[in-house]
């Protein structure tokens, strides 16, 4: 049985753009690298994992969710480039236009919809492939589901739940507490005062979980904050997904796509793809 491959295409657009030379440009003179970038990365994947499809999941940047609401320095001083923003609204319709489910909807993250293909799959008994670098998605590593992060210069890094214990040294479920804990200052989670990665580790390796460590009475002034912290980490497995049959790429209308958009090269690597069908 084939695996279901999500991308967390945010977190794939912004390595692409980043890696390659603003340079890379559509035949009017757009920007094309995060295009280009993403593309490559997107049919690597599917080359070397034979998904039984894809879904590539999308934040609505425009819109604040529940988490800006309710932690005001959450993500506080990011700032894209405009030609990023550009190429981020192109990229779901070029991902559709090979057929591939994307999910994007106001309130929720891209991290959100991860959450809710892996809950749909393994509700299913499938198995799930979560491609993104974004590591607060180790809590969704488990028997069934797999993480893939990537590695410059080398295939992803494979992520399952000794991975986790190895590289965090806790369980996968225990992440978001992890989190709340140690915080995370890529998306401004302060965590609690004078608390460290192995700090976090070594309390939820002795009483299990956040509940249970504020239950012994520790980290009474930061109880609340805490607790937000976690609800924040936490992907939402509720979000809405598109419908997820089984597909088989179609290519050659990927490949007419990119050419409306000026990308020659993208279009030809779309067609080279037909013969590894």
């Amino acid at each position: 049985m084939r695996p279901l491959l999500v991308m967390d295409g945010d977190s794939f657009a912004h390595r692409a753009y980043h890696a390659l030379p603003s340079t890379m440009r559509r035949r009017d003179g757009g920007p094309g690298n995060a295009l280009i970038g993403f593309t490559n990365m997107l049919l690597r994947l599917w080359q070397e994992e034979r998904p039984r499809t894809v879904l590539v999941a999308w934040d609505t940047l425009d819109v604040p969710t529940y988490r800006h609401t309710a932690l005001e320095s959450y993500q506080s001083g990011r700032v894209f480039d405009a030609e990023l923003l550009e190429q981020l609204d192109l990229l779901p319709v070029l991902a559709a236009s090979a057929g591939f489910a994307c999910a994007k909807d106001a309130g929720y993250e891209a991290d959100d919809f991860l959450a809710a293909a892996v809950a749909y799959e393994e509700a299913a008994g499938r198995e799930t492939l979560v491609a993104t670098s974004d590591r607060d998605a180790f809590q969704l590593a488990s028997a069934k589901t797999t993480i893939l992060q990537p590695v410059s210069g080398s295939a992803p890094a494979r992520i399952g739940p000794a991975e986790v214990r190895g590289r965090y040294g806790v369980d996968p479920a225990q992440v978001p507490d992890f989190i709340a804990l140690r915080g995370d200052p890529s998306d401004r989670i302060p965590g609690a005062r004078g608390i460290g990665e192995k700090r976090a580790a070594d309390l939820l390796n002795q009483f299990g979980s956040l509940e249970a460590i504020l239950g012994e009475g520790r980290f009474e002034a930061e109880a609340d904050a805490l607790r937000l912290y976690r609800r924040i980490a936490t992907m939402d497995r509720e979000a809405p997904l598109p419908s997820l049959p089984d597909v088989e790429p179609d290519w050659p209308a990927a490949a007419d796509h990119a050419r409306e958009l000026g990308l020659a090269g993208v279009a030809a690597r779309f067609e080279e793809t037909v013969t590894w069908m």
